[in-house]
């Protein structure tokens, strides 16, 4: 078995990254049009083998005349999928601390939205993830990965939309799902003032350390719930001055445990 691997592991790495490549490509284009046109180019490609191989010499001639410009029809095809690969490849986890500045960028966003919520009396509860996962919670929504925009947020949370009831979940710099569902906090101090979206908030707040924005639409005032607390009646000056400092936590926070890394490394 030793002798077998020492002998064809260049081999079966090879094999192992296209199947990877395939697998990864065939997933990122399943359910869009790009699928169709992919599955065309592959039978064009079998029908180039299958006349190589049982030398029909016609067909071959055709398909050989074809194969150069092959190339630059599939960069022509398939150029919106290809871009959006490359981005997502671009922006993954991996990449990330090369590519994306600080999640600031989405604060002024968030307040807008917020804001122009607020003003219209529509409620909103808007997750922000930080360092603990959200994934169960986002399988309880509708997958959107989708760019943070005021326009955005107010649209999902405007009735009767089937998802303005649920909650909006932000990682990064993206609207990951929508219509979500959050755990209700357990906590019997409560003023009973509160309504469902505070409590679920506070309930969020509890069992991870994502910060939670509410909009009240019985109100029109503005929550944040971290780490169990609430905070309320904010104005814009205040959400943005309560978002810098969360913000600048998350920052620090990566800071430390970078440098922290760098000398467990030496």
């Amino acid at each position: 078995m030793l002798d077998f691997l020492r002998n064809y592991w260049r081999d079966i790495l090879d094999v192992l990254i296209l199947s990877s490549i395939f697998y990864y490509l065939f997933r990122f284009i399943r359910g869009t049009r790009a699928a169709q046109m992919f599955v065309g180019l592959l039978i064009i490609l079998l029908l180039s083998l299958a006349a190589g191989a049982l030398q029909l010499n016609g067909l071959n001639w055709l398909v050989s005349s074809l194969r150069t410009v092959w190339v630059l029809a599939f960069l022509i095809l398939f150029q919106p999928e290809l871009r959006k690969a490359l981005t997502s490849l671009g922006g993954g986890r991996i990449f990330s601390s090369f590519t994306k500045g600080e999640d600031t960028s989405i604060l002024g966003e968030l307040v807008r939205a917020t804001e122009n919520m607020a003003a219209k009396g529509l409620g909103a509860l808007i997750v922000v993830e930080r360092n603990v996962g959200l994934k169960n919670i986002c399988e309880t929504g509708t997958p959107l990965e989708a760019q943070v925009t005021p326009e955005l947020l107010g649209t999902i949370f405007t009735p009767p939309s089937p998802l303005h009831d649920g909650a909006v979940v932000i990682s990064g710099n993206q609207i990951v799902a929508a219509g979500c569902i959050l755990p209700l906090t357990q906590n019997q101090h409560l003023v009973h003032s509160l309504g469902t979206r505070h409590r679920a908030a506070l309930g969020m707040s509890e069992e991870s350390d994502a910060f939670v924005i509410v909009v009240s639409e019985e109100t029109r005032k503005i929550s944040i719930a971290e780490g169990g607390r609430l905070v309320r009646n904010l104005d814009a000056g205040s959400l943005r001055s309560n978002l810098v400092t969360l913000f600048s936590k998350d920052t620090e926070a990566k800071g430390r445990s970078e440098s922290e890394e760098a000398t467990a490394r030496t």
